[in-house]
This record gives structure tokens, C-alpha cells and sequence, in this order.
């Protein structure tokens, strides 16, 4: 059984897979390296699909710090995609723009529209001044097109996703949502940027 490839999404902050192709010193092998081995095919292959899916998503024109975007690509270059949105035009828009690329054979859209509520909307606009505005120390991430702090509410709930540099930047997103009143819980689900090495 072929293994699943899950691809988080943030509109700046991605971890890319690169391939690496180590030469051999010997003639007789760096001819054999030529030519594309198959399974290093199947994995360009795949890191390519990613690539091509993630701009699709990122590029949506309604996508926003509201929405979180996910995508697993199967062995067959299925696209199954996942998150919550808060406009159903982003849902079928996502599918759309994957299906109009030649490499994706189908798309399962398992997207969910979240549930429209008054309430849930004043959550997300204070939960965003209490992270992004300027007087937070947060107020960095707040500079590019899309935070990279996605602001999930459902219900009440709040549901932090995305990247940041450190584990204190995580620590005060969390702080920053828990202190919204009106807010019946805080999962922070941030990851913490890796250092480049």
C-alpha cells in the first residue's frame, strides 16, 4: 500500500522536501545517474506535484488568516484536501484550481465550511487585534499579505494554526487567543519554524 503525502498549508511559511542527488566518484557510475532512477522520478515527481498544489491554494483570492488549507496527495496523484474555510467559494474555488492541472488525475474535497455566526465573527476579529495589531510583540507577522497565524473559530472554539520563529511566539498567540472574552477554548496548533541547519 502506497504511502499518503499531507502538505500543511500557510501562505508564507512552508516546509519544502528537496531531493538530494549524491554523485559517485567512478565513471561507470555516474552514467547509471544520468538517467532518472525510478524511484528518484517518482519522488521529483512528487515534490513537484506538492510545489504546483500549494501554489493553486495559496493563490486563492479569498484565502485569508480565517482559513486553513490542507492537501494529502496519494501514490496516484490524488489530491484529497482538508481544512475550514469561512466562505463556501473558497471550497469550490480550491477544488476548481487543482483540477485544472494536467498532473492531478481527481480531487476529494473534504473541505469544511464553517457555520455562519455573528458571534464567531467578533471572536475572529478581536482574537486577530489581540495577536496582530501593533502593540503586540506579534505585531511582525502581521506585515506580510496573509499572517502566517491562522485564526480557526468555530462555535466559540479557537483553533490556532500555522508557523512561527520560536516557541515563545507560539506561547503568546496562545496567551493573546485565550485572552478574548467570549472565547470557550484555545487549541494552539502552531509549529515552530525549524532553523535552517
Amino acid at each position: 500500500m502506497g504511502r499518503t503525502t499531507k502538505i500543511n498549508f500557510s501562505k508564507h511559511f512552508m516546509t519544502l522536501g528537496l531531493v538530494l542527488v549524491l554523485g559517485l566518484s567512478t565513471a561507470a557510475y555516474s552514467q547509471k545517474l544520468d538517467r532518472p532512477q525510478p524511484q528518484d522520478r517518482h519522488e521529483r515527481q512528487t515534490a513537484a506535484l506538492k510545489e504546483e498544489v500549494r501554489h493553486q491554494l495559496v493563490m486563492l483570492p479569498y484565502f485569508s488568516v480565517f482559513d486553513w488549507l490542507e492537501a494529502q496527495i496519494s501514490p496516484d496523484g490524488t489530491v484529497t484536501l482538508m481544512g475550514e474555510v469561512t466562505q463556501p467559494t473558497l471550497k469550490s474555488d480550491a477544488e476548481k484550481s487543482l483540477k485544472r492541472l494536467e498532473s492531478v488525475p481527481s480531487v476529494v474535497n473534504k473541505i469544511e465550511v464553517l457555520p455562519l455566526s455573528n458571534n464567531d465573527d467578533q471572536i475572529r476579529a478581536a482574537v486577530y487585534r489581540a495577536i496582530y495589531m501593533n502593540d503586540s510583540p506579534l505585531f511582525k507577522y502581521a506585515m506580510r499579505s496573509v499572517g502566517p497565524i491562522h485564526i480557526i473559530v468555530k462555535n466559540g472554539h479557537v483553533d490556532l494554526k500555522g508557523v512561527v520563529a520560536n516557541a515563545g511566539d507560539k506561547q503568546l498567540a496562545y496567551m493573546a487567543a485565550n485572552s478574548v472574552p467570549g472565547v470557550f477554548s484555545v487549541e494552539n496548533e502552531l509549529k515552530v519554524e525549524e532553523p535552517l541547519s
